[in-house]
Parts: C-alpha cells; sequence; structure tokens
C-alpha cells in the first residue's frame, strides 16, 4: 500500500507550510535516533517521516504528490540524494531552527568576478608623502551590446537544464556513515543557474568582454615596500552581469640612492671634512623636506650619528612621523699641496704625533720596519 505523507506528518491535505514544517518537527524529534537509541523500526520510521516532508515542502513537488500519489515524487525525491544521516544534515538543522524553506535554494544573483592583482613602482618619495597615480589595467568589462546578459540583443537567458537554476550539482557517494551529498558548480552554466540558447555575438555568451581602463589611486602617506592596496570593486567583471572583482595592487618601492628605510626612520650618510669634525661645523642636509642646517660638533668622530626628530616616514597607521638619522663620515683629505700638508705636519708635531716623513712611502716605511 502506498505510503499516505500527509498521514505520516499527521497534517490534513489542505494544511499549510507552516503546519507541515511544525508536523516535521514533532515527528523528528520524537523519532531521531539519538532519542530512541538506535532502534531499528524508529529510524525506518523516521526516514518515511523525512522523505514525506521533502515532498511536502516542496510546492512543485507536493502538486505532483496530490495528483499522482507517491509514484509521481519518489523518483525526484530520491534523486536529490537527501538522506537524514547523511548529506541532508543542512536540510534537517533548517527544519529544527527556522531556516525557512530547507529547499536547496538557487544562487541569489550572478558570479561574483574574480581578484586581479598588479604591481606599481614608486620612489621613495611617493611613499613618504603618498601620491596619486593613474592606473591602465586590461580587464574584463560587461559587454555593451548585452549589458552583461550573455544573450543575443532580443533573446533572453532561460533556467539551466542542467541544474535547474540552482547553480550547483550533487553528488552522492556512499560511505561507512551511509550517503555523503556534495555540491559542485554545474559546469553547463558555470554556477549562475542561467544557460544561454543564443549567445551574445560580441562576447559570445559570456557577458564580458577585454578592455582597457584607467584610473586614479590614491597611494597614503608612509606606505612600504611589499604593501598591498585593495580597490573594491575594481577587478574583472564578473560573468553574465556578475559583480566585479577587486584589484589588489601590490607596491614596489624602488631603492633610493640616499636614503635607506628602517621601519619609519630613515637613514643617510653625511660627509664632512677632517677640519669640520675636527672644529665643528654648520652643514647643509638635503632631505627629502629640503635642505636642513646641521651642526656638527667639534670633535666629532666618524660614524656618529645625529638624529632629526620627524623626518622620517609618517606613520601610516597614526599620527607622526618617524626620524632621519644620520651618520657622519669624516673624509681623510688627499691631494694635499706643500702648504696643507706643512701645516698638517706641524699640527703633528704639535701634539706629538709620529707621522710619514716627507717623501717616504708605504713600501719604504715597510721595508723600514723588516729591514
Amino acid at each position: 500500500m502506498a505510503a499516505d505523507y500527509y498521514a505520516l506528518l499527521g497534517v490534513r491535505p489542505d494544511a499549510s507550510e507552516d503546519d507541515i514544517k511544525r508536523a516535521y518537527r514533532r515527528k523528528a524529534r520524537e523519532l531521531h535516533p539519538d532519542r530512541t537509541g538506535g532502534d531499528a523500526e524508529a529510524e525506518a520510521r523516521f526516514k518515511e517521516v523525512t522523505r514525506a516532508y521533502e515532498v511536502l515542502r516542496d510546492p512543485e513537488r507536493r502538486a505532483r504528490y496530490d495528483r499522482y500519489g507517491p509514484d509521481g515524487v519518489d523518483g525526484a525525491v530520491a534523486g536529490t540524494g537527501f538522506d537524514p544521516f547523511g548529506g541532508g544534515l543542512g536540510d534537517l538543522f533548517d527544519a529544527f531552527f527556522g531556516g525557512g524553506t530547507t529547499r536547496r535554494r538557487a544562487r541569489s544573483g550572478p558570479t561574483r568576478g574574480a581578484d586581479a592583482e598588479m604591481v606599481l613602482e614608486l620612489t621613495l618619495r611617493e611613499a613618504v608623502f603618498g601620491t596619486r597615480r593613474d592606473l591602465t589595467v586590461e580587464t574584463l568589462v560587461t559587454c555593451d551590446t548585452c549589458g552583461g546578459s550573455g544573450a543575443r540583443p532580443g533573446t533572453t537567458a532561460v533556467r539551466c537544464p542542467d541544474c535547474g537554476g540552482t547553480g550547483e550539482l550533487r553528488r552522492v557517494r556512499q560511505s561507512i556513515l551511509g550517503q555523503v551529498v556534495t555540491a559542485v558548480p554545474c559546469s553547463r552554466c558555470g554556477g549562475s543557474g542561467e544557460a544561454v540558447p543564443s549567445p551574445c555575438p560580441s562576447c559570445r555568451g559570456d557577458g564580458r568582454r577585454v578592455e582597457q581602463r584607467t584610473f586614479a589611486v590614491d597611494v597614503p602617506a608612509g606606505v612600504d615596500h611589499g604593501s598591498t592596496l585593495r580597490l573594491s570593486g575594481r577587478g574583472p567583471a564578473g560573468p553574465r552581469g556578475g559583480p566585479p572583482g577587486d584589484l589588489y595592487v601590490h607596491l614596489d618601492v624602488q631603492p633610493d640612492e640616499r636614503f635607506t628605510r628602517h621601519g619609519d626612520d630613515l637613514h643617510t650618510d653625511l660627509h664632512v671634512s677632517m677640519t669640520q669634525a675636527a672644529l665643528g661645523a654648520t652643514v647643509v642636509l638635503e632631505t627629502l623636506d629640503g635642505e636642513q642646517q646641521l651642526a656638527v660638533a667639534p670633535g666629532t668622530q666618524s660614524g656618529a650619528t645625529v638624529r632629526l626628530r620627524g623626518l622620517g616616514v609618517p606613520h601610516v597607521r597614526g599620527r607622526g612621523r618617524g626620524d632621519l638619522v644620520v651618520q657622519l663620515v669624516v673624509d681623510t683629505p688627499t691631494g694635499l699641496t706643500k702648504e696643507q700638508e706643512d701645516l698638517l705636519r706641524r699640527l703633528a708635531d704639535l701634539r706629538g704625533e709620529a707621522v710619514a716623513a716627507p717623501g717616504e712611502g708605504f713600501v719604504s716605511r715597510l721595508r723600514s720596519a723588516f729591514g
């Protein structure tokens, strides 16, 4: 005798969708194996109740059942791969906790476009102070001919016959726990749920075409090499009218001849003469902010550092800037004139420092040391 799905759930044939859902919840709680201790008879009834609910919750299946009985819908129900102990746990969860209709919903809209990446080269000055740059990218844009539908003008897309408009295909496999149901994107419609019987001649049914686009991007002050900017909605358009993805811009800050970066501090070398280091001086230092006066203290040794506050890199996630660290390099004079050499020798005599005799080269001094 064919099963009466309404009787299994304990509802009248004119029961509403909410009545059917409430009845299934009561029956499922009563017959669930966790409550019955794995009783075989209760498990069989639980499966029957679940099968009845799968049919009656769906208006189309319910209409076929009302007209043809179980034989008109059992094949369709079995074909979904639903099993209360396998792939249907999500449906069962929805039924208990009010997720609305438990039928697998069709995709809410066209597929989003993929994300794209590109590299933007910057000078150190641009990275420190920020800049506005125009980017030209070759990307997928919505087809003007079909407006992104992928269909030839005057025609429309239809529900995909392979997936029924869900954009997914269910695959059922057997495991030691029973049936396991997995969903994969439909290969025919690419997951959009729609098929195009008459493709657009410009985009061949994809709804997109390749085009060069130029747009401005604002690079914030303080970015570092390897930083990435995310530009929402600047990526390739999605197929058949889908929203665009994002564009990720990876920043490549080129090395600078004068400055190196350490965190938010900048470092540079400043060469001073021996006399400036010995006697002290005020020298001009070229910074990214322009010329700065730098005081060199008397007796400065080579390798000494001076820190100029606030002349480094802006803190990209806060206020203020790092510092400019200046390392002083004392240059030894070369190419001395006779007068300059005599003055240095007199200075050496006054300081009691032994120096090479006039005209005595390095080789001569080496021979004298080992002679």
